[in-house]
């Protein structure tokens, strides 16, 4: 349906501006006199609102001019007040536009549309109450020792994936079964190494400070690689438990 007039919607309901609806019936009246002789039998700030809109005088200045927001019936019936051809073709046009927006699939459109605005906006109020904890609050509030696997499981990774990326990354690299960080990280304190005995026989073993988990953050996050966390969540909204 190609769009006759300009229609919005406030408060749930279908509206447009009185000097638009009267521009287009090519009322012969002035604009003032035209509402002080139709605009009584309607009630404001149910049917029509007061309101300004814009026009372009002959200098090209923007000038503010009175207007009115109506809503779609209280058009209609200002359209049956005008017996001509104009007034008939847009009596027509809010009558289809009434139809299309009382159809059930709208209604229900519309309604899927208003839960996501309050699941939204309660996600902001819960936000407010509430500031979400980052990883790095994490890694300020522990002062243990971590193993890669516990570190890796942070940003959803195995613990091979992990190392393979930070191989991939040139942060480490591996010799004789064993990580070691290369000669740039080397000296900043980020690991502690020590030795335990596998089936009699001595193995290295190495776990990150909390000092080498802050500089993986900052390496990982300038690679857009953020862990877990810090991951925008995606809630799904569900009505009627139907996804």
């Amino acid at each position: 349906m190609d769009q006759l007039i300009k229609v919005g919607v406030k408060n749930n309901q279908q509206v447009l501006s009185a000097r638009d609806l009267y521009n287009g019936l090519e009322i012969a009246q002035r604009f003032s006199r035209w509402v002080d002789n139709n605009f009584d039998i309607f009630e404001e700030n149910i049917d029509f609102y007061k309101c300004t809109s814009s026009t372009v005088v002959n200098n090209g200045a923007v000038r503010e001019i009175d207007d009115y927001i109506i809503t779609i019936d209280m058009a209609k019936q200002l359209a049956m007040m005008i017996r001509n051809d104009n007034g008939k073709r847009y009596r027509r046009y809010f009558l289809k536009l009434e139809e299309k927006w009382n159809d059930p699939q709208e209604v229900v459109k519309r309604g899927y549309e208003i839960l996501q605005d309050e699941n939204i906006q309660l996600k902001l109020e819960n936000k407010k109450l509430k500031p979400k904890a980052t990883y790095f609050d994490q890694i300020m509030a522990s002062k243990s020792l971590m193993i890669t696997t516990t570190i890796a499981k942070d940003y959803g990774m195995s613990a091979k994936a992990f190392n393979d990326l930070l191989k991939k990354l040139k942060i480490q690299y591996k010799l004789g079964g064993i990580w070691y960080l290369y000669s740039k990280y080397q000296d900043n304190g980020w690991v502690s190494s020590s030795t335990r005995m596998i089936d009699g026989k001595p193995r290295a073993l190495t776990k990150w400070t909390q000092k080498g988990r802050v500089g993986l953050y900052n390496l990982l996050k300038a690679h857009d690689i953020v862990p877990m966390i810090e991951k925008l969540d995606i809630t799904t909204v569900t009505i009627g438990g139907q996804q």
